[in-house]
């Protein structure tokens, strides 16, 4: 019984040690300012319940991480709240992956292999490359075929009509050579040659009449934005096409695709947040 009993004093101290946590502080801080949860709400553009259910830690009902994160942020600011106090917080209750490196000091790995030896092993690589991209370059100049018209041979001790017919010739053998080199260094023009480098490319312009957390990927996955848009701030990006959309208030945003305008179809939308891919024309 004793032990039992000492363990769970050592809980409760524990317990209280921690104190308030994220949503509790900052509802404690409320509270404290005589702010009603309603005007909060106003300003954070959320139902009540959704508040509340964030003061009591909640984080599953505001949907992706992201928007958690960003109300929680939101309302440290409007209470007076250390936003780092409150985020540590978040990723001490979350256990999250994606903590700050503020929150947790790494050790500098140490240093097995030097990169000395590689260095130099690079460097002997790329100046064998260049030498020989040197000598194929200069090989190509000196095998050019020479173009334009060519001299005939002279001729010695033959009679003039030898000569004249010789010259005659000659002459021919000029103009099929100069026929040939016509030919022969002439392109010929190319069917459907057309630059398709950038077909995917698409451009995304996204105008904010409010606050709204925006996430921007294209189709290869790479992020192209991923932050809280304010209001009266437009945001150009562009990419591989299809993108990737998730928008926390699409009530705020305006999209414009490849310069024609776009609007949100109804079923990607959800309340106030939106997720869509999309395709560029």
């Amino acid at each position: 019984m004793g032990d039992k009993t000492g363990n769970l004093d050592k809980e409760t101290v524990a317990d209280e040690a921690m104190g308030l946590m994220a949503g509790e502080r900052l509802a404690e801080a409320r509270r404290d300012s005589q702010i009603d949860v309603i005007d909060i709400a106003k300003e954070l553009h959320l139902d009540e319940y959704k508040v509340r259910a964030l003061e009591r830690n909640e984080f599953d009902v505001l949907d992706a991480p992201v928007f958690a994160k960003g109300y929680l942020r939101k309302y440290a600011q409007l209470v007076k709240v250390d936003e780092a106090d409150v985020m540590a917080d978040y990723y001490r209750l979350t256990r999250a992956n994606d903590a700050p490196l503020v929150i947790t000091s790494w050790s500098k790995p140490r240093r097995i292999i030097s990169p000395g030896p590689w260095i130099v092993v690079i460097t002997v690589i790329a100046a064998a490359a260049a030498t020989y991209w040197w000598f194929t370059n200069r090989d190509a100049e000196l095998v050019r075929p020479v173009t334009g018209e060519i001299a005939p041979l002279p001729i010695a001790d033959k009679p003039e009509a030898e000569v004249g017919s010789s010259t005659e010739n000659s002459g021919d053998t000029v103009d099929a050579v100069e026929d040939e080199s016509e030919v022969v260094t002439v392109p010929e023009p190319v069917a459907g040659a057309v630059n398709t480098a950038d077909a995917s490319e698409m451009q995304l312009s996204i105008t904010y009449s409010g606050d709204c957390w925006t996430e921007i990927s294209d189709a290869s996955g790479r992020r192209l934005f991923f932050d809280l848009g304010r209001s009266g701030r437009t945001v150009n990006v562009s990419g591989e096409s299809p993108f990737n959309v998730l928008l926390g208030d699409a009530t705020n945003v305006t999209l414009v695709v490849n310069g024609t305008s776009f609007d949100i179809p109804a079923a990607d939308r959800r309340g106030r947040t939106a997720r869509l891919t999309i395709i560029g024309s």
